[in-house]
């Protein structure tokens, strides 16, 4: 109870700076299961740092939407451009890190103001779509399920961010093989230890190891398992979670230090999931936005993020 009053002190400037406070008839809830978001919104990517507010991109139009864990409430922190928002990543200086999907480019929003720090183009339509991307020392890494390549953002010691012309492309050789019309390289995450990459090809199912430098891809042997339907992925410590999107699941793979070889330990699943996308944790618990691909598009189709303990 302790732990919780401190939470919810620290996050009185946030539901306040959202939206009114509500009537003094009613209770807000505490941490609530489902969070509902704007109808129409569309969401794909999400994110949590170190306190309880997610952030989620909106593919409908990209606009970066903020939500409160602790009540639930939310509103846009950054209007889209008109094209997508698809995997989020925050740094340490709280910037978000936007991948743009068909459009293939990526933004770097100011969480504090909403303000557009930088744009990067990566890609070309219809041969693109960037993805997902993941923060390391060196950077940030954008994965493209279109083009067997990996871009990568470099970032200054000092924070800061390159120009245009400084991003470098990164050919992915070795033993991922991309499936034209269909996706591929999608959710990108760190190995445990930190010395490469690991993505995962919604297609095959398969996860890969990738060499930061070279683009080089071995497989991650796990046994007679695979991941079909691979989307966002969640490290913590050795542990990966990897959301199935369609067969609203997320597996939980067990992985060697270097993500070499993993175990399918169990997946988790939840009657509120709708074609999760992608997953972020706060305390102990995972958030997954329904990105509902198996309902049609309305500007008044209801969306939500499902907390799963």
């Amino acid at each position: 109870m302790r732990q919780l009053f401190g939470i919810l002190c620290v996050l009185g400037y946030f539901g306040a700076a959202l939206l009114p406070a509500y009537p003094a008839t009613a209770e807000p809830p505490i941490f609530p299961g489902v969070i509902e978001l704007p109808a129409g919104f569309r969401p794909e990517g999400i994110e949590i740092g170190s306190l309880p507010v997610a952030y989620l991109g909106s593919l409908a139009d990209g606009s970066i939407y903020r939500a409160d864990l602790v009540t639930g409430r939310g509103a846009i922190l950054s209007p889209g451009p008109g094209t997508p928002a698809v995997g989020l990543r925050l740094d340490a200086r709280g910037r978000l890190f936007v991948a743009g999907g068909t459009n293939g480019d990526a933004r770097v929003i100011d969480t504090r103001t909403g303000e557009v720090l930088a744009r990067y183009q990566f890609g070309t339509a219809p041969g693109t779509f960037v993805n997902d991307v993941t923060i390391t020392p060196s950077g940030a890494w954008f994965t493209d399920s279109r083009a067997p390549v990996l871009y990568h953002v470099p970032i200054a010691p000092d924070g800061a961010l390159p120009t245009p012309d400084d991003t470098v492309r990164i050919p992915l050789t070795g033993d991922i093989d991309y499936v034209p019309n269909t996706f591929n390289a999608n959710g990108i995450t760190r190995t445990p230890d930190g010395t490469g990459l690991i993505v995962v090809q919604s297609v095959t199912g398969r996860l890969f190891r990738v060499d930061c430098e070279t683009g080089l891809t071995r497989a991650i042997d796990l046994g007679a398992e695979t991941v079909p339907d691979g989307d966002g992925l969640l490290l913590q410590g050795t542990t990966l979670f990897v959301v199935q999107n369609r067969l609203d699941t997320i597996a939980v793979i067990a992985l060697d230090p270097t993500g070499t070889t993993g175990v399918v330990e169990k997946r988790i699943t939840d009657a509120a999931l709708d074609v999760p996308t992608t997953v972020a944790t706060f305390a102990g618990r995972l958030y997954l936005p329904n990105a509902r691909y198996d309902t049609a598009p309305e500007p008044t189709t209801p969306y939500s993020i499902v907390r799963v303990d």
